[in-house]
């Protein structure tokens, strides 16, 4: 029985739910959070200690600049009502990805959200916001020379943004889109991916559970026999 320290998952087809149920994709990304808080709730339950949610990618910034001022303001909202209710279940934020970038607004809410939730121990979410795996890897990579250090595996890892984080045991995609799309490239080299058909707000609490199940019977060589 494999245990489950981290879960990394692509949220996919929140867009796509909207138009078919709404027509609107925004109305597609506020029903994913319902899918979130769920996921969340099952990964305390079974005592997983880091869910990495793939948010908002680097070449998101490629969509229409009203959807991308949505999502950075459904974001927003939701830190702010939530927070109380993430300190009181003992959960830690961790934001990765190209921070500097974002709105002043918005960073400054993450860092406030951060000092807030840093001792908790329950569960850490890291929300990957503006990131981009291609951009890490040539970031570590340039730490690593300005630090005059060997430039190796162990090092590249200590200058990720995942630095202090393990790496995802099992990675979920929603929407039946079968590619990683720029997302914890060199952390996922053995982490067990399962596509899932359903769009991310129909994704529910069993298909987590039976994702669970199955990971919890893979036998997982690493390379070995």
């Amino acid at each position: 029985m494999n245990p489950v320290k981290h879960v990394a998952i692509i949220m996919d087809g929140n867009g796509r739910w909207g138009i078919k149920h709404k027509k609107s994709r925004n109305a597609g990304h506020r029903a994913g959070l319902g899918t979130v808080e769920i996921v969340i709730n099952h990964c305390i339950k079974k005592n997983i200690k880091f869910l990495t949610l793939y948010t908002f990618s680097t070449e998101n910034w490629k969509r229409p600049e009203k959807e991308i001022f949505f999502l950075f303001n459904l974001l927003e909202n939701f830190l702010k009502k939530k927070i109380n209710k993430l300190i009181e279940k003992d959960i830690k934020l961790n934001f990765i990805g190209e921070l500097d970038k974002l709105p002043v607004k918005l960073k400054k809410l993450i860092k406030s959200s951060e000092i807030k939730t840093k001792n908790n121990e329950s569960l850490q979410i890291n929300i990957a916001l503006n990131y981009g795996s291609k951009i890490e890897l040539i970031n570590s990579v340039k730490k690593v020379i300005k630090k005059k250090i060997k430039l190796n595996k162990k090092n590249i890892d200590l200058n990720l943004y995942s630095k202090n984080i393990p790496n995802p045991d099992l990675l979920i995609r929603t929407g039946n889109t079968k590619r990683l799309s720029n997302f914890l490239l060199w952390q996922l080299a053995y982490t067990e991916i399962f596509f899932e058909k359903k769009l991310w707000p129909d994704f529910n609490v069993y298909d987590f559970k039976r994702i669970l199940s199955k990971f919890k019977k893979v036998k997982r060589n690493f390379g070995a026999i």
